[in-house]
């Protein structure tokens, strides 16, 4: 009995090493990839940084003075606004477009998976490509898209030089970006959804509206939880785009906070790391409020 009792203890103890082992590198992972950098940016919030402190080490304890700081400057309300317009539009339209796509494609027509493919052009382009590309193309002198609306009697209109429109350019550019993702995750899930359930509710007398509204759609808001949470939390630090094409102007127009942390911590001769920290820091707090309220809403749907 005893030596049963002893083998048993060992195989037990030899199982929760070797779970161990596999759980080992993810959690090395997140820790040096994940919690350190996290870490570190909360530190660096709460000092007063400069180039000189980073060499010598002696960078003073400032507590929340530089929270204060960004709250309090000039830039922080148009950069406010400017995200949650840039993120909001950004995230309605790339997911209304992606889901008529995919809607769309779900049927099976001639040519349907090579058009779905060239769909995915803007995804794979890495973004200095597409920034540029836009950048040409709503040119105020010599882009495509000002030469149509002068051949269609509209007239010029200064995409990334005026205060009213830099902000649509933008917009615009990162909308096209993301529809890709949206489409291939919602296609994803609609072919996940069963014939039968279209089948019943036709016999059921619903129309193809209906059908949607009432039957697909609530079978697709899992995914297209997920897929609205992902499109947050991406276009909330996109950086590429609006840095390519306005740098953040004219003005601030185009600022996000995004745009606001790398101007304050690299965008001048003397660079302000622990504001620059901050603003990074309000960006991951936004970003982990909006996922906790993702897993609470999962959680009561799998009650239900």
């Amino acid at each position: 009995m005893t030596a049963s009792f002893t083998t048993s203890r060992r195989s037990s103890r030899r199982g929760g090493w070797t779970a161990w082992a596999f759980i080992a590198p993810v959690v090395i992972y997140l820790l040096v990839f994940y919690a350190y950098p996290l870490g570190r940016n909360i530190e660096l919030s709460l000092r007063d940084y400069t180039v000189r402190s980073f060499i010598d080490g002696t960078a003073p304890f400032v507590g929340l003075e530089n929270y204060i700081k960004v709250f309090a400057s000039a830039t922080f309300a148009p950069a406010l606004l400017n995200t949650a317009l840039f993120v909001g539009v950004s995230i309605l339209f790339q997911f209304s477009i992606g889901l008529a796509l995919a809607v769309f494609f779900i049927k099976n027509f001639p040519l349907g998976s090579t058009l779905r493919a060239l769909f995915l052009v803007p995804w794979l382009l890495p973004l200095l490509v597409s920034g540029s590309v836009w950048s040409w193309m709503l040119n105020s002198d010599s882009g495509v898209v000002n030469s149509f609306l002068e051949a269609v009697g509209i007239g010029q209109i200064n995409w990334l030089t005026s205060p009213h429109w830099a902000l649509v350019a933008v917009l615009i550019a990162n909308i096209w970006i993301g529809i890709p993702f949206n489409l291939v995750i919602l296609y994803s899930g609609l072919q996940g959804i069963p014939s039968e359930v279209h089948e019943a509710a036709s016999i059921d007398g619903a129309n193809g509206w209906q059908t949607f509204w009432r039957v697909t759609f609530p079978l697709l808001r899992p995914v297209s939880a997920i897929t609205i949470l992902l499109g947050l939390v991406y276009t909330l630090k996109v950086f590429d785009i609006i840095w390519i094409m306005t740098k953040g102007g004219p003005a601030d127009s185009s600022t996000t906070f995004a745009i606001w942390s790398y101007r304050l911590g690299f965008g001048s001769l003397l660079p302000d790391f622990s504001p620059a920290a901050a603003v990074g820091n309000l960006l991951i707090l936004v970003a982990l409020v909006f996922g906790l309220i993702y897993i609470r809403t999962q959680r009561r749907l799998d009650v239900n």
